[in-house]
């Protein structure tokens, strides 16, 4: 176990103010939650959403932290944790009727990738049952 809970097997990522809503970027964080990083980053190369880029960028370099720092292969990476968090709103002022004024709110996020070395944990899917017939 090294700092901040982070295992041997284990590495991190972050980027901090995208300027986007964490609701939207939580939308591409769970596209690519729990994936092989090859699958992943093929995913998010084909995603139409915007952010797809910011977040293929920071698990570019959640990979290359995997591959120099600690010397980890890069065919067994998955992506073991990823969230998103709110960062500051920047506010600005649309003229309003009657001389008023309106907000306008742009938020920002900050992201964080945890990649692991290892297999990737099966996703459990649900059986179907059969339908009883009489």
């Amino acid at each position: 176990m090294t700092r901040y809970g982070i295992k041997d097997n284990q590495v991190r990522a972050f980027n901090k103010m995208i300027r986007i809503s964490t609701q939207k970027l939580n939308l591409v964080c769970a596209m690519v939650r729990g994936l092989p990083v090859d699958r992943a980053i093929d995913v998010l190369k084909f995603s139409k959403k915007r952010v797809a880029g910011e977040v293929l960028k920071t698990l570019m370099s959640a990979i290359a932290n995997a591959e120099h720092n600690k010397n980890l292969p890069v065919d067994t990476l998955f992506i073991k944790e990823i969230w998103c968090g709110k960062a500051l709103t920047m506010k600005r002022i649309m003229p309003g009727p009657r001389g008023s004024a309106r907000p306008i709110l742009k938020p920002f996020s900050n992201l964080t990738i945890v990649l692991e070395s290892g297999a990737a944990p099966k996703k459990e899917t649900a059986k179907k049952k059969e339908a009883k017939t009489k």
